[in-house]
């Protein structure tokens, strides 16, 4: 196996465990959603799961891409010059999904848990669309509903100065849980997404590699 199969056959087995990472992650906060609550539009934790960033930006849309890396193992598609750039182009998808699940984790963090939301906790108050996605800006990100002492207020607490009544969560109260796990998930999702970037710009670059320069002649005669 020359170094382009190899790396392509380790980035398809990282990629399946990320991918499969981000749909357990993803499902997590829409299993709890339908469990506890009687309607799945009342969830105090977040509404940005339905955007499904695990499911399919870093799961489905990475599929193609780590079946075809997977291949390279067994000597088969990607044991060609034809394969190594099919490679690379199955990749551009997977940038695709995983830059799209790190802007949704980046909006959900920025935004926090429906139970911080003034506005109530209803998916009903998070506008879906990517125009907030769009208008994301870095200097405006915070995590200011995270370590604030309670972002629950009638007034909404984002406005609050962030050094007053600093701390961070513990489970002493559901909102505090709330708070966590929102946390945890898309901090979470964030990190899955930014490895699959990089990743797949790896295989893009090493399958353009191995399309230029070919594969090992003993192996192509095997095949």
């Amino acid at each position: 196996m020359t170094c382009c199969e190899g790396w392509t056959s380790c980035n398809g087995f990282s990629l399946l465990i990320l991918l499969l990472l981000g749909i357990i992650l993803n499902a997590i906060p829409l299993g709890i959603s339908l469990v506890e609550e009687d309607q799945a539009s009342q969830n105090p934790i977040s509404c940005y799961e339905w955007w499904f960033p695990g499911i399919i930006g870093a799961g489905l849309l990475v599929i193609p891409a780590t079946t075809m890396s997977l291949a390279a193992r067994k000597r088969a598609c990607c044991n060609n010059k034809t394969g190594m750039f099919l490679s690379s182009l199955l990749n551009v998808i997977t940038v695709i999904g995983a830059v799209y699940c790190m802007l949704v984790s980046l909006q959900a963090l920025l935004e926090g848990p429906l139970i911080c939301n003034s506005q109530g906790n209803s998916t009903f108050s998070c506008e879906f669309s990517f125009k907030n996605l769009s208008d994301f800006h870095p200097e405006s990100f915070n995590l200011q509903w995270f370590f604030n002492d309670s972002c629950v207020s009638s007034t909404s607490s984002k406005n609050t100065d962030i050094n007053n009544n600093w701390k961070i969560p513990n489970s002493n109260s559901e909102e505090d849980r709330h708070r966590i796990f929102h946390f945890s998930v898309f901090t979470s999702l964030l990190i899955v997404g930014i490895l699959e970037l990089l990743f797949g710009l790896s295989q893009i670059l090493i399958g353009f590699l191995g399309c230029l320069c070919g594969i090992s002649r003993r192996r192509s005669q095997i095949v």
